[in-house]
């Protein structure tokens, strides 16, 4: 007799796993199927954000950036050290010791919550029905009356640079080098790319980014991405755009590119290349023929503004359906599913989902860019405030980069907020929060923030909006 359930949920990552809890503790039946397991074989819950994205490479963002100022930024505050050096092992050994930390909570967390939790891979089949592929390679049949698809994404590959997983290595790769690359290659100036370069950037390598495309971060507001490139190429990295790459020789233990740019064909030889392209739903093998779900021509399925497929009572969430590939994206549209499930009219705001890159300065923006808002005619007044002028950036010696608050120059609605600089992730989500509620420029004017912090700088960028920031000198209104 096969097992059946209220809830089947294919991957146990940021949105799987969230939307199983919450299936459970809503008082639904729940089983969560994840074929992940760790270099140990063991499974390993919490998809790629957890084992190989999110989490590990913030760990050695933030051991890097560490080495970088002992080595570097110590001595302005009055500290002298003797020679610092990296334990590259050790730092790879700290990082794993987090992830395995993180996902064994989130068995912790379906143990707690009554969470069935299944390994091996899940597969849609006709009637709901899913069909779990064990490990030893049995079959089991499991009913549902409902089904989320979760199973998340993987690196694109691309003919021209094929990963070998020694010289030529994906974003996973490139959270495993047990020493630092003399010449490091990078394929992508995207969130992945310019992450891993600065991690390695720091400890040592020579690292160039390869991007094909001739605007640096398209989608970041284009002050914000011309402070970025300008800092980023401070700190020592060879950003070059409209460099596109068209083939790869691995030669031993080093390999040669060929790419080509404004000045035509171009070769360039790395110790290490990472390609950082971007990446692809995986669906494949995730859908019967006869399932009646549908995707599109790359992959990703079909679903509605709630995330329903064409078949009722399957729902698809996180970067196997349209929008941004971001775990917390992932996560809101798992907790909605459930709710909609459960009969509730929950929606999300897929206008206000805060996007991240965790460079130092970290780069950070929720809402619409200047640039959009101007191509869609609306007209915006613009405030914003540098943390040169912060208290406390100063204190900290982490002064770079700015707050920018748009906000429509109608009606004051604050429509974008976007920064570059120390713990921009963090403002920028005072902003979304606001935002949410429809808040103007001039509320956030009215607001007490705290003294010295560096959220002050975003309460004085929603003043400089209209002409009201009392720590810079106000432009004149036109």
């Amino acid at each position: 007799m096969s097992q059946k359930f209220d809830v089947v949920v294919i991957g146990a990552g940021p949105g799987g796993y969230v939307a199983a809890i919450k299936a459970a503790q809503l008082g639904l039946s729940t089983a969560c199927i994840e074929k992940y397991t760790d270099k140990e074989g063991k499974l390993a819950l919490g998809g790629t954000c957890l084992n190989v994205g999110c989490i590990p490479s913030k760990a050695l963002l933030d051991s890097s950036w560490k080495y970088h100022e002992a080595k570097d930024a110590f001595a302005i505050h009055g500290i002298t050290t003797g020679e610092v050096k990296m334990d590259v092992a050790a730092m790879v050994g700290r990082k794993a010791n987090i992830v395995k930390g993180l996902t064994s909570g989130v068995a912790t967390l379906f143990k707690a919550n009554g969470v069935t939790s299944l390994q091996g891979h899940g597969k849609l089949l006709a009637g709901k029905r899913v069909e779990l592929t064990k490990p030893d390679g049995s079959v089991e049949i499991i009913e549902a009356e409902n089904v989320i698809l979760a199973s998340g994404s993987r690196p694109i590959d691309i003919p021209p640079a094929p990963v070998d997983n020694n010289v030529i290595v994906d974003s996973t790769g490139a959270l495993e080098f047990q020493s630092v690359p003399k010449r490091l290659g990078v394929i992508g100036a995207g969130v992945i790319g310019l992450e891993l370069g600065s991690v390695w950037s720091r400890l040592g390598a020579q690292v160039t980014v390869l991007e094909a495309l001739d605007t640096f971060l398209m989608a970041a507001d284009a002050a914000v991405s011309k402070e970025a490139y300008k800092t980023l190429t401070k700190q020592g990295l060879d950003i070059k755009l409209g460099a596109r790459v068209t083939g790869s020789k691995v030669n031993g233990e080093e390999v040669v590119v060929t790419y080509t740019d404004a000045n035509g064909e171009q070769t360039i030889t790395f110790d290490k290349l990472i390609v950082a392209v971007g990446r692809r739903p995986v669906t494949t093998e995730l859908l019967a023929a006869d399932s009646g779900v549908t995707i599109d021509e790359r992959g990703f399925v079909f679903v509605d503004d709630h995330c329903a497929t064409s078949v009722p009572g399957v729902f698809a969430i996180g970067d196997v359906v349209r929008g941004m590939m971001l775990a917390h994206k992932a996560s809101e549209e798992g907790i909605m599913v459930v709710e909609r499930i459960k009969g509730h009219k929950t929606e999300m705001n897929y206008d206000l989902i805060p996007s991240v890159i965790y460079t130092h300065p970290e780069i950070a923006w929720v809402g619409k860019t200047e640039q959009a808002l101007k191509a869609e005619g609306v007209e915006v007044n613009v405030g914003t405030f540098p943390f040169a002028a912060s208290g406390r950036a100063m204190a900290a010696n982490d002064t770079g980069g700015f707050v920018k608050v748009i906000a429509d120059a109608k009606t004051d609605r604050v429509l974008g907020v976007h920064v570059i600089g120390p713990s921009a992730a963090e403002l920028v989500q005072q902003g979304a929060i606001g935002m949410e509620f429809g808040t103007s420029a001039e509320d956030l004017g009215m607001m007490v923030f705290s003294h010295p912090t560096l959220s002050e700088a975003l309460h004085e960028a929603a003043l400089a909006v209209n002409g009201g920031a009392i720590h810079i000198a106000n432009r004149k209104k036109r």
